[in-house]
């Protein structure tokens, strides 16, 4: 067997510190008219602006940055050249992180290879001494050596692009850019194709600022819901009001923390938005965000008081199993399905109807923690770490760990409900062992997962995972020590008899079960008065 590797601690994850609510805009036409004006030509500043920003690389200081603040204000206004600056700025720098995490894929990309290759063909992996498998044959021991040359090639490109301080950013997204050469594949034709490409491309956010009017200066949205836009110089001939703004005919509503928005713009406190052109279903949204005050995070005894809900994650559905704060299951297993399949709105209420019903039936429970695994499958995706288990290699590549943990913090804040990650390692396999068979009955099925959610469940109390000790090694009970988990010394009902079980155990005699069972002196063993007792034998009948 091989040796087990350390556990990370349970902690309680912190509540999110941002919030964003969106609302549709029944613009107008001669607002969509306008939207669309602005937003087209706020877009080229910014994509200039990310141009000159890309150019400047790793020589970038707050000089240059007043340079090309100063620009953009002669063009639109201070406000506009701060949203457009600041979101070039953070564009450029997900961008480089994007780039960091590449070359370290492909470093472990190469890494993992030479490893496979430097072994013998169809050798097998080693554990202990840390060893991987080898190819399985000749031909598959080629292609990795030629995907080797190609990765290092690549991983010279990017470094040569990370020393320099070249990024490679495309405003509107790499993946519509290049439907532009599969438009049948796609589904589009190409005027569809331009029109989302110019939506995808238009610029209107501005990040609020607290002290101004109602959070924002620059797109402004009242206490009534009604929603006005700072125009650019270029553009002032559009405004229908005073001081260059234009106020759009449709109202905002946030249903979802509504009363929250209001208590922000109300005390002038920052609010950021940002308008958006969905070209396929022709409506346009607002988004509005902000950030909250710091939470205190609850210590893990505090969140485990009521006990805990484990929860295992799967391709299809969310296992749960309450668990009291002893560490033992209560009532019956819970699922809630998904379907993952589909387009990514899909996909995503899906996720947000399950965990909605998982969150529904923890409050129901009585609980106020969930325990669930801290998974990142962001490296383990590659053939390299699988091998030819495609099925398994797609189950991970498809499964939304990343959106899942988001949407269940923020769901579960909104509940009162903390969430506790835990070390994944073993879950699912110790789950099995210990827990899978004995609590599966004639009426009820206990899947693999239900027992995994048990075993998550208890490492997030602090319990290990196995529900009794390993019998002693040797014949006496105390040969190698005391088991590492029994009862303390002064519990009750530890030294009792054991109750009595009706009828025969075994094929044997039965043993006494009767009211003295527990009675030592009422045994025949040595050294009790039961075997020092006067015993007269009749005499033998002369008769025989």
């Amino acid at each position: 067997m091989g040796r087990l590797r350390e556990l990370t601690v349970p902690f309680v994850v912190p509540d999110p510190s941002g919030v964003a609510v969106r609302d549709r805009l029944r613009v107008s036409e001669a607002d969509a008219v306008v939207l669309a004006e602005v937003g087209r030509f706020l877009g080229s500043l910014a994509a200039g602006d990310l141009a000159a920003r890309s150019r400047q690389g790793l020589g970038h200081d707050a000089a240059s940055w007043a340079v090309r603040k100063r620009e953009l204000t002669g063009r639109s206004s201070a406000r506009w050249a701060g949203s457009i600056t600041k979101a070039t700025h953070d564009q450029w720098a997900l961008a480089r992180r994007g780039q960091a995490a590449h070359l370290s894929w492909l470093r472990g990309q190469i890494t993992q290879i030479e490893e496979r290759l430097a072994r013998p063909l169809g050798a097998r992996a080693d554990k202990q001494e840390g060893l991987v498998r080898g190819y399985a044959s000749r031909g598959e021991w080629h292609a990795k050596s030629r995907r080797l040359h190609a990765l290092k090639d690549r991983l010279a490109a990017v470094e040569a692009d990370w020393s320099a301080g070249r990024v490679r950013v495309v405003r509107g997204g790499k993946q519509l850019a290049n439907a532009r050469h599969h438009l049948a594949a796609a589904g589009l034709s190409e005027r569809a194709w331009r029109e989302r490409r110019q939506a995808e491309r238009m610029f209107l956010a501005a990040d609020g600022e607290s002290g101004k009017r109602f959070g924002n200066e620059t797109i402004r949205v009242n206490g009534a819901g009604q929603l006005s836009i700072k125009l650019p110089a270029a553009l002032a001939h559009l405004a229908n009001a005073p001081h260059g703004r234009y106020v759009l005919d449709a109202t905002v509503r946030f249903r979802h923390r509504g009363q929250e928005w209001r208590d922000r713009i109300t005390a002038n406190r920052a609010v950021a938005y940002r308008i958006h052109h969905d070209v396929a279903r022709g409506r346009w949204y607002v988004t509005a965000s902000w950030q909250r005050a710091t939470a205190l995070v609850l210590p893990l005894p505090v969140a485990l008081a009521q006990g805990v809900v484990g929860v295992d994650m799967n391709d299809d559905h969310l296992a749960a199993w309450r668990l009291d704060t002893h560490g033992n299951p209560v009532g019956e297993p819970q699922r809630f399905f998904y379907d993952l399949t589909g387009s990514a709105d899909h996909r995503d209420a899906q996720i947000r109807h399950a965990l909605s019903r998982l969150l529904h039936c923890t409050r129901r429970f009585g609980a106020t923690a969930i325990a669930i695994e801290d998974l990142d499958f962001t490296d383990g995706k590659s053939r390299e770490k699988h091998g030819r288990n495609t099925h398994f290699r797609r189950l991970v590549s498809r499964f939304p760990t990343a959106r899942l943990r988001a949407r269940l913090v923020s769901m579960a804040a909104e509940q009162d409900i903390c969430i506790v990650a835990v070390d994944p390692a073993y879950t699912s396999r110790w789950g099995a062992k210990h827990w899978q068979k004995p609590l599966a009955t004639p009426t009820r099925r206990i899947s693999r997962h239900d027992a995994a959610s048990i075993a998550v469940g208890r490492r997030a109390l602090g319990h290990p995972i196995r529900r009794r000790t390993a019998p002693p090694p040797h014949h006496q009970s105390a040969g190698a020590g005391h088991r590492t988990v029994q009862a303390a010394s002064g519990a009750r009902g530890c030294e009792e008899p054991r109750p009595h079980v009706p009828g025969p155990r075994t094929r044997c005699a039965p043993p006494d079960c009767g009211p003295k069972a527990g009675d030592q002196c009422a045994q025949h063993r040595s050294g009790h008065a039961a075997e020092h007792e006067f015993r007269k034998q009749d005499s033998l009948p002369l008769s025989l």
